[in-house]
Order: structure tokens, then sequence, then C-alpha cells
């Protein structure tokens, strides 16, 4: 079930043409499992809990007053253009998603994406491509089903469904297909070593979540949607600290890094182009490393975080 979680959330903004790369590479992942099975060690740990702790800057569990978990909120945080740089007075907030959520969630982040002058956002699919509510219900394949019986089963919203794409302040800032099996086929990776890493990072944060042993406990309670969100929260928390462990022997990743990369290439055409009010909306697993490019790139500097609640775990 946690590889199930992490399979779904990561690979979630790839598209149904990019999928065909994970889906010819089912069978090298088995073949890797020995390999990745191997217990962590300290070094392996402590890594993951700093990756875990970065994480949470973008997605974390409130926990009530009583310290039960409360709900799953993900961030958007405000970046400003430092006085005398080039990116002066601009503002770029990185408004982090979940692919699954509440209603109400997806009708406040619609509501705010209006706000801004140019929304960026996530999709491996051709240069331009918008979602329409009918290409959805089309939609087919494994991560398509899963992703259907995930919100059902949670009583939950899908994204795609409920944010409004055709929106006129929307572009579309991601790799093609092509870009993205180009970008692997550069580096030597492939989507099955992508996934093969991960699963070894997993191992050193397994210890610190309830797994499976939570989510089969939480099956078979009475309140089980409830149950189950909680549970899900917390693998969902260690599955975006993992996505570190995807890169290669020389750092890089196309998942996280080199998409981001191709979002932050139109980022600039936007801002040279003299926009001053930009959302780049993207999973908050992107945005630690979209924070380090806001930095050291355009020099721009954090300067507030809003929580916005994709879960309420108080009920079913």
């Amino acid at each position: 079930m946690r590889w199930i979680v992490l399979l779904l959330f990561v690979f979630a903004s790839i598209a149904d043409a990019a999928m065909g790369l994970a889906q010819s590479a089912v069978a090298p992942v088995a073949e890797k499992e020995s390999a990745t099975e191997k217990k962590a060690d300290g070094g392996d740990q402590a890594k993951a809990d700093a990756a875990k702790k970065e994480s949470e800057l973008y997605l974390r569990i409130e926990n009530d007053a009583k310290g039960k978990p409360h709900a799953l909120q993900t961030a958007i945080v405000r970046f400003e253009g430092q006085p005398g740089s080039r990116h002066d007075g601009a503002v770029v907030d990185l408004v982090g998603v979940v692919h699954i959520g509440e209603k109400d969630y997806y009708k406040d982040l619609d509501q705010r994406l209006g706000t801004y002058q140019t929304v960026l956002y996530e999709l491996v699919a051709p240069d331009g491509t918008r979602i329409r509510p009918e290409d959805l219900k089309g939609r087919r394949g494994m991560l398509a089903s899963m992703q259907t019986g995930m919100k059902d089963m949670l009583n939950l919203q899908y994204q795609l469904e409920r944010i409004d794409y055709m929106a006129e302040n929307f572009r579309h800032a991601d790799m093609s297909p092509e870009e993205f099996s180009e970008d692997l086929e550069r580096r030597g990776d492939a989507v099955w070593k992508m996934v093969a890493r991960m699963m070894g990072a997993g191992l050193a944060s397994q210890s610190s979540s309830s797994g499976d042993v939570g989510m089969l406990f939480a099956m078979f309670s009475d309140n089980r949607s409830q149950k189950m969100k909680q549970v899900m929260a917390r693998q969902l928390i260690d599955m975006e600290s993992v996505t570190t462990g995807i890169n290669d022997e020389n750092g890089e990743n196309t998942l996280i890094k080199g998409r981001n990369a191709k979002a932050f290439k139109i980022l600039k055409e936007e801002l040279d182009a003299g926009k001053e009010n930009i959302a780049v909306f993207y999973g908050a697993g992107h945005l630690s490393d979209m924070a380090k490019r806001l930095e050291q790139d355009f020099q721009m500097k954090a300067t507030k975080t809003t929580w916005l609640t994709a879960w309420d775990l108080s009920k079913d």
C-alpha cells in the first residue's frame, strides 16, 4: 500500500502519454527489489529526517489542541524580488497542491489563482496543453483508475476536475512527453530507475510512519475514510521527502529538477515581459527545489507563507 501511495502522488502530474514510459518499466523495478530491500543505516535515516523537515515547509499535518491530527495542509510561499535586483518589486508565489483534496480546498485555490496575472501549471503534455472538462471523461489507464478509487475511498475530489485550467491567466509550464523522455535518455536514466531509487530512500523513512499496519486497521475502522486519511497523510509527508532520493549519481533527476527547470524558463519569460504577480502552481514535492532556484537564480526572497487545508482529518 505504501508504494501505491508513492506512485499515485509522485506521478500524478504525468500525462497518460508519459505514463507509457513508466508502465513499460514495471518488470525491471521488481528485479531491483533485492537491491533496495536492505535496511537503512544511520546515515540514511539522518538524510531522510533532514529531507522530511525540509518538505514540511511546504506540506504539513496540523494537530489540534489535544495533539490529534486535524488537517493536511499545503503552503503558498510568497517570494519577492529584492531591492536593486533585476526583479525588484515582482512577486512570485509558489502554490503547492496535492492532487486529491477537499472540494472547498480546490474552490479556495481556484479563487486565489484567479487573482494572478499569470498562473504557470504542471502537466507533462504537449506544449500549450489546456485541460478541458470533457477531456477528463475519457481518461483511462492505471493512474486514472488509482486516482478515482483513492478519491472515492477518502471522500475527496480530484484536482483536475475542480480547477479551471481554461482560465485566461493559466499557462502550461512543463515538459512535453518527448522532452521528458529525451531528458531521461540524455542522462542515461529511466522511470523505473527513479522508482527504484525512491523505494530505496523510502526504507529510511518507513519506520517513522504507521505504514501498512496502520492502513490495514484504518480500512476496517467504523470511520474508515477519516482513519485512512490520517494514515495516508502521514505517509504522504514521508513520500514528499522520499522524492529527494530520486537523484542520479550527478544529483540530477527529470521528475522534479528537469521539469522545474522547464517551468522556470517560462517563469523568466513572464518576468522579462513585465509580469509582476505570478503563481507557480505545482505539486508540493516540487517546491523545495523551486525555492532554491528563486533565491539563487532570481535573487528573490521568501517573505510569507499561507497554509491551506487540503484534507480535513477530523471527520470522514
